[in-house]
């Protein structure tokens, strides 16, 4: 697409009850802090931030790594943000709330 920074928010919602939820979560998170792309982990979703590409191969990747390990379902959620001439950055979005 481009060579800009976007920023995604990923959430992972396993409609399996093979196992606890949190061991599906667990295993997309892991995904992520292999890819090497900056990320935030947060309650509810994970934020991820790089080049289009990147971040387009790592929400691949969490599904196809769902996938092979058997996850028979689940949902996932994402929001991404694009600009079309420059990055854009999470902390440019909260930065004036930080303390």
């Amino acid at each position: 697409m481009h060579h800009f920074i976007v920023n995604a928010s990923i959430q992972i919602v396993p409609i399996v009850m093979d196992r606890h939820p949190y061991v599906w979560v667990d295993e997309a998170i892991a995904i992520i802090q292999q890819s090497g792309i900056e990320y935030e982990v947060g309650p509810f979703a994970t934020v991820i931030e790089g080049k289009y590409d990147a971040v387009m191969q790592v929400i691949q990747a969490i599904n196809e790594h769902l996938y092979q390990l058997g996850c028979a379902e689940w949902i996932q959620n994402i929001q991404l943000q694009i600009r079309s001439n420059t990055d854009i950055t999470g902390l440019e979005k909260i930065q004036k709330f930080q303390q």
